[in-house]
């Protein structure tokens, strides 16, 4: 399906990729706990949202 060179690529962006975005992560720490403080409550209303649409839809089944 894949030729071995494409997968050589994939694996390797991956890596690259993920380092790329740690490191830039890591140098923006500072304004995230700034600036996105109290964020995650976003993430959990979000969450129970679609946990709620999940549950009508299993128990209206």
């Amino acid at each position: 399906m894949f030729s071995k060179g494409q997968i050589v690529f994939g694996v390797l962006f991956f890596i690259v990729f993920s380092i790329i975005i740690g490191y830039t992560y890591r140098k923006d720490l500072k304004l995230h706990k700034r600036f996105y403080k109290g964020s995650i409550w976003v993430l959990i209303a979000f969450i129970s949202f679609i946990l709620c649409i999940v549950a009508i839809k299993f128990f209206l089944k």
